[in-house]
């Protein structure tokens, strides 16, 4: 779609805005919220065509790695983290890709690579990367907990006292 000169520029969201989806996710996993519910408050935070929300829930779910410790020595094994950490989303086809990628992003962000995400993005020819991503850093987060032997709650907690990535 063309450009034209005639529309409002579009708002890019602000540091402010990436804090507050930050603690929006964390303080609906530590309230052990329906995570679609949390899914629909983080919802208006999207700007329609944009990965926003998606590159912060990236450093969250990148966070929540390093936080429970994995790294190359004492890896968080990906095999059946979705049937054990997102139990209550189903994913299909292309969906189970789409969660894919954003897990393995997330994992690339944590060990200080940067995924191309609108080349990638730009061919699901859908405006949902930012779900994918909120879903990886539930997963991690619930995973992280897990391998801590810590409730979400306090994963939650000690996540939120990290310093917040203010950069969109």
């Amino acid at each position: 779609m063309a450009y034209r000169c005639d529309m409002p520029a579009r708002k890019r969201p602000t540091s402010k805005d990436a804090i507050t989806a930050r603690r929006a996710l964390l303080d609906g996993l530590a309230r052990d919220a329906d995570i679609f519910e949390v899914l629909g408050e983080l919802e208006p935070l999207h700007p329609r065509n944009d990965t926003f929300p998606g590159e912060v829930f990236l450093d969250l779910a990148a966070d929540a790695l390093e936080w429970c410790g994995a790294s190359r020595g004492e890896p968080l094994p990906l095999e059946g983290l979705r049937e054990r950490f997102l139990p209550e989303a189903a994913f299909r086809g292309r969906q189970n890709a789409k969660l894919r990628y954003a897990v393995l992003a997330a994992a690339g962000v944590q060990g200080g690579t940067g995924p191309d995400l609108l080349d990638e993005v730009a061919s699901w020819q859908t405006d949902d990367f930012w779900q994918y991503a909120a879903y990886a850093a539930i997963a991690y987060i619930r995973a992280a907990a897990s391998r801590a032997g810590v409730t979400v709650r306090e994963a939650c907690q000690d996540l939120g006292e990290r310093s917040d990535h203010p950069a969109p």
